[in-house]
């Protein structure tokens, strides 16, 4: 019983699935916090060596968080799509990596795969590659999205505006999304960490958002990222809600820490589908996309929800959870929870490239955080790199924050004049309705007319 490989003289055995994907996993801090990781390079090897052999079908028989304990496990079952699988039916996992490597995978076959991996296939295979193949096979993949601009076209790359306020001063809020707006941040969501977990302060806050993008007809969305439940309630008491927010993760006792469980989040799809404020389409369709996920390595783990498992393979799983709402953007916050779980720059930018290549293959329109805490063994060159990569792997939007340094949550990410880098080295446009809004009238009023912060307060 167990998967087998042998290194040298040395016989190694894997007692189950769980143990081998931990085993197989790229070293990283949270594992060995965990007590799951390899004991050794050579053990890794050989882990990675037994998984190649594994079967995909093996995923299908052998849960690594038990079926009835778990509601993510029940839905990543329970939604499986037989069909979509079958092209893959008979391959093994290192067999899945050549072919998604090869021409044959192409962007409208990876596409229609999507439903038919289960996210532990895709942790899996994500093992067996180096950098370059992540990016590679990442690439490969595109998946749009629309509310109000249209997000994850190739030739594309978009930005959340994120103008937190470590007190939420309207006035200091407002100077930072004018500076996003002028260069060009803002396509994917202007999206507030509210400083406060309120209903009346996250009402304040959309409504700031929302009378600033009727003013100056902005095509984009906003959000507030207080708790989902926060947000049901503004949202019934007739605040402009466009996108609504969750952090998610990969089990169910993971996400009860974050207050959350799928029947909460199905009501908050339904309720923000009922608003339909997305922007009507030349068909007469409506943007429908009104999910925002975030996610990271680490979080089962630092909520001790993590049945054992890996945190790579529990970060997949909650790919599961966003992809059941059809989400208008989702992030990996990568280098968020700290040097526990991913220990530096090296860890933080391979977590990154994993991130955004399972997110991608199971069908989810992906961002990245591009972030550090100021104690991780980490610092922006490594974030520079790591940016770079992403931009050639084709992820759909990364954060812009004011000088890279958002003065709320104390922590490194990127900034607007990292966008505009990315843009022009890669050749890379906004959201086209974004970007003729910025050849527009509108932003000439905006830049215009709204040289001070204090005008785009004024009603």
């Amino acid at each position: 019983m167990g998967f087998h490989s042998t290194i040298g003289n040395t016989r190694y055995t894997f007692s189950n699935l769980r143990e081998l994907l931990a085993k197989a996993t790229p070293l990283r801090s949270g594992d060995v916090l965990a007590g799951v990781a390899a004991q050794s390079a050579e053990e890794r090897v050989a882990g990675q060596f037994a998984l190649a052999d594994v079967e995909l079908t093996q995923f299908l028989q052998e849960q690594v968080v038990p079926y009835e304990d778990d509601e993510v496990t029940r839905l990543i079952v329970d939604t499986h799509n037989a069909d979509a699988f079958a092209p893959v039916c008979s391959f093994t996992v290192g067999e899945l990596r050549d072919w998604l490597l090869s021409d044959e995978a192409t962007e409208e076959r990876l596409a229609a795969l999507a439903p038919g991996l289960t996210p532990e296939m895709a942790a899996a295979v994500s093992k067996l590659m180096r950098v370059q193949d992540l990016i590679a096979a990442a690439a490969k993949i595109r998946v749009v999205t629309r509310f109000r601009t249209t997000v994850g076209l190739r030739g594309r790359l978009s930005a959340r505006l994120q103008p937190n306020h470590p007190t939420d001063d309207a006035l200091g809020i407002a100077a930072s999304v004018l500076d996003g707006l002028l260069l060009g941040s803002g396509d994917a969501v202007i999206g507030i960490n509210p400083a406060g977990d309120n209903v009346a302060q996250t009402m304040r806050l959309l409504r700031l958002i929302d009378a600033l993008r009727e003013r100056f007809q902005i095509p984009t969305q906003s959000c507030v990222l207080a708790h989902v439940t926060t947000q049901l309630e503004a949202l019934n008491a007739g605040a402009p809600v466009d996108l609504i927010f969750q952090s998610i993760a990969g089990t169910e006792a993971a996400n009860r820490s974050f207050g959350v469980d799928l029947s909460l989040l199905q009501e908050a799809y339904e309720a923000g589908q009922q608003l339909k404020r997305g922007a009507v389409c030349a068909d007469g369709t409506i943007g429908t996309n009104v999910m925002y996920f975030e996610t990271g390595q680490g979080s089962a783990l630092s909520a001790n929800a993590h049945h054992g498992v890996d945190q790579q393979t529990l970060e997949a799983r909650a790919y599961a959870v966003a992809r059941r709402f059809k989400p208008m953007l989702v992030n990996t916050v990568v280098g968020f929870i700290g040097p526990e779980y991913l220990f530096d720059g090296k860890q933080i930018a391979r977590a990154g490239l994993e991130d955004h290549f399972c997110g991608k293959l199971l069908g989810l329109p992906m961002g990245c955080d591009v972030c550090y805490t100021n104690h991780a063994e980490a610092d922006q060159d490594d974030m520079d790199t790591l940016l770079t990569l992403l931009g050639t792997a084709g992820v759909n939007y990364i954060m812009g924050v004011p000088g890279a340094d958002d003065v709320m949550l104390n922590y490194q990410s990127t900034s607007f004049h990292d966008a505009l880098y990315m843009r022009r080295i890669l050749g890379l446009k906004p959201a086209p309705e974004f970007a003729a809004w910025l050849e527009s009238d509108g932003f000439s009023r905006l830049a215009m007319g709204a040289g001070k912060p204090e005008s785009l307060l004024q009603s």
